[in-house]
C-alpha cells in the first residue's frame, strides 16, 4: 500500500520561512513527477509546484521567486521550501504524487495527509 507521509508547515509571521517534506513509503513504489498542492478555506485545491523525476520544476506566479520545489529520488522524497510567506499563502498544503509499481508501466495518483500552513502576525 502507497502512503504519502507528510511534515513540516504550522504557523509563521509574514516574512517568514517553513519547509515541508513529502515521503512515498514502501519499497516497491516507485515515484514519478511530484507537486504541491493547497487548499484555502472555502476554496479549490490548486497547484502549487510540481517537479518531474529528472527535476524539471514549474510552479504557480503566485510563488515564483518565493518557493523552491526539489526533491531526492533515493529518498522518494519530496520537498517544499517557502519563504517570504504571505497572509495568501494561508492553506492546507498537499503533496501528490504519480507512482508506479516496480517495473509495472501504470501511474497511479496519490495524495499525502495535507499539512496546515497558516501565516498571520
Amino acid at each position: 500500500q502507497v502512503q504519502l507521509e507528510q511534515s513540516g508547515g504550522g504557523l509563521v509571521q509574514p516574512g517568514g520561512s517553513l519547509s515541508l517534506s513529502c515521503a512515498v513509503s514502501g519499497t516497491a513504489f516507485i515515484p514519478g513527477t511530484m507537486a504541491w498542492y493547497r487548499q484555502a478555506p472555502g476554496k479549490q485545491r490548486d497547484m502549487v509546484a510540481t517537479i518531474t523525476k529528472d527535476g524539471s520544476a514549474d510552479y504557480v506566479d503566485s510563488v515564483k521567486g518565493r518557493f523552491t520545489i526539489a526533491r531526492d529520488n533515493a529518498k522518494k522524497t519530496v520537498y517544499l521550501q517557502m519563504g517570504g510567506l504571505k497572509p495568501e499563502d494561508t492553506a492546507v498544503y498537499y503533496c501528490n504524487a504519480a507512482v508506479r509499481r516496480g517495473l509495472s508501466t501504470t501511474w497511479r495518483d496519490y495524495w499525502g495527509q495535507g499539512t496546515q500552513v497558516t501565516v498571520s502576525s
